[in-house]
């Protein structure tokens, strides 16, 4: 497998880089940084057409927590973006640590990773 896209920005004075990879028809993302990039869960994504009835995609998640970690909630985001946008399967791995972050900080990640998201639902299509 090689990792097709990459995008990197700097968050709460980090760097963040998302990559990601065609896994067949599927798509594989990591998303790492801050000062210990790791592996804090894991987030699997099903697009389906929405329950509104209105014709819109969404997509079903499944997610894996290591304890503590909050990484969710970025992974998460860009696990259902790129499934709804794309129509594709999608697994999304990673974690951003920074020791003392603050609501500001987290927020500014948060914003990153949409931005992050963006640019690579763009190149994957």
């Amino acid at each position: 497998m090689e990792w097709l896209v990459r995008e990197c920005m700097e968050a709460a004075g980090c760097s963040l880089e998302v990559r990601a990879a065609f896994v067949g028809e599927d798509i594989l993302v990591c998303l790492q940084g801050g000062e210990r990039p790791h592996l804090g869960c894991v987030v699997q994504t099903e697009p389906r057409e929405s329950l509104t009835g209105d014709g819109s995609v969404s997509a079903t998640s499944s997610v894996l927590n290591y304890p503590g970690h909050k990484d969710e909630v970025v992974c998460r985001y860009v696990a259902e973006k790129i499934s709804r946008e794309l129509k594709r399967r999608v697994v999304c791995t990673g974690g951003f640590h920074k020791d003392g972050i603050n609501v500001d900080e987290i927020r500014e990640v948060q914003m990153a990773v949409e931005v992050v998201t963006e640019k690579l639902v763009g190149r994957l299509r």
